[in-house]
């Protein structure tokens, strides 16, 4: 697997989208002739683009400047970026492109994109142009990413609603009940292994209830808001903050890449069938099948370090993770002692304490919502834990007789 395709799945497992140019920042324009407009951009079938992405146009329809500015640009040559990635230390950069290129780009992968004409003052259209001359600086040009709570949306959107004269309020009821999960999953439905990437690393800080502000890390819940947004001055004059909305550029055919036929719940029944008969083999030979527990237990482990450093990440939606009780380090630390002690046909404590952190797992379905396959992988790490003191009971009363 190249560095390139690395990358891209822990993009598709943290949700991150990947989208950059790089282009200097034109002089300022006279604010009579200036229209500031939101961009979004619908996803298309790169796993990494499932979510959208948002940009700010900046047309002078006096010297006919036309830009486009988007807080998405980074660079896979930064030091240690898988690293920085993984602990949510990558840091994003402001960019600046011109229009027409921005469409051919979406033209190409068949995403549309909706323009928002804002209705501005001039004196705002002056502090947001005031404040993106400010962002473009060298020193101020880069920012560290988070993709629910500072992303190339929240970014945007914060440039405009943070400079505007009065109080915003929206028209449209806002959604209580969603959560960050279930915006996420709304965006990835027809790839389910992209689904199950993002649910294994996500915590049940995921599940807890977002917020208006919250929904607005999808370009489209902000592009939705836009719409419904009204601007209230000191004075009681109330005006939409979004005067045109149209598309400027046309959804077109979309190419969906072959994905594993099989679904993470079907792998994990199958997982569950392959126990089994292997416990009905064990009870019917009367033998133990030490070799397969000592594959379960380094695959688990293997799967729990990757858990474990989650804690230490940035992201904070990830830190505290349910699914640790069933997929954590220790069993790979006990591989050989158990092995060890199985082929003594004698049992080990792991057995015992796997068995409770597993029940506590499943208790654990009650705060966080678990990747899709998860609880059948729980039952089937439960029936070989469980059957291991039965077969070695047999074992031993075999062994005296």
């Amino acid at each position: 697997m190249t560095k390139g395709r690395i990358i891209r799945f822990l993009l598709a497992l943290l949700c991150i989208p990947l989208i950059g140019y790089g282009a200097p920042l034109s002089p300022e324009p006279s604010t009579d002739s200036l229209e500031i407009s939101f961009l979004t951009c619908s996803p298309h079938q790169e796993v990494y683009s499932l979510y959208g992405h948002t940009a700010l146009r900046v047309q002078d329809q006096r010297t006919g400047q036309d830009i486009v500015v988007n807080y998405g640009m980074f660079s896979f040559n930064q030091p240690y970026f898988i690293l920085r990635f993984v602990f949510g230390l990558t840091d994003y950069r402001m960019g600046v492109t011109d229009f027409a290129s921005f469409c051919r780009e979406y033209q190409y992968y068949g995403s549309s994109v909706t323009q928002q004409d804002l209705d501005l003052t001039a004196e705002e259209k002056n502090r947001i142009m005031a404040a993106l001359a400010e962002n473009a600086r060298p020193e101020n040009v880069t920012y560290r990413y988070n993709f629910f709570y500072d992303n190339c949306t929240t970014r945007a959107r914060d440039m405009i609603l943070s400079h505007l004269d009065g109080r915003l309020s929206y028209t449209n009821a806002e959604d209580s009940a969603t959560t960050f999960r279930k915006m996420v999953h709304s965006c990835n439905e027809e790839h389910p292994w992209a689904r199950f990437g993002n649910d294994m690393l996500l915590g049940f800080q995921a599940d807890l209830a977002a917020s208006r502000n919250d929904r607005q890390f999808l370009p489209i819940n902000t592009c939705t808001d836009l719409s419904h947004a009204v601007v209230t001055t000191s004075d009681g004059q109330s005006r939409r903050l979004v005067k045109h909305e149209f598309t400027i550029v046309e959804g077109g055919v979309q190419v969906v890449e072959s994905e594993f036929p099989l679904r993470p719940l079907t792998c994990s029944i199958l997982l569950l069938a392959l126990c089994l008969v292997i416990l009905l083999w064990e009870y019917w030979r009367r033998r133990v099948a030490w070799g397969y527990d000592a594959l379960l237990l380094t695959l688990s482990g293997i799967a729990g370090i990757v858990l474990t450093l989650m804690l230490f990440s940035e992201h904070p939606t990830v830190r505290f993770n349910l699914q640790l009780l069933l997929l954590n380090p220790l069993p790979l630390l006990l591989v050989y002692p158990v092995v060890r002690r199985e082929s003594r046909r004698k049992p080990h404590w792991w057995w015992t304490v796997g068995i409770c952190l597993i029940l506590l797992f499943f208790a654990g379905n009650i705060f966080q919502d678990y990747a899709e396959g998860m609880n059948i992988l729980a039952l089937s790490l439960l029936s070989r834990y469980v059957s291991r003191r039965f077969i070695f009971r047999r074992a031993l009363e075999r062994g005296k007789s």
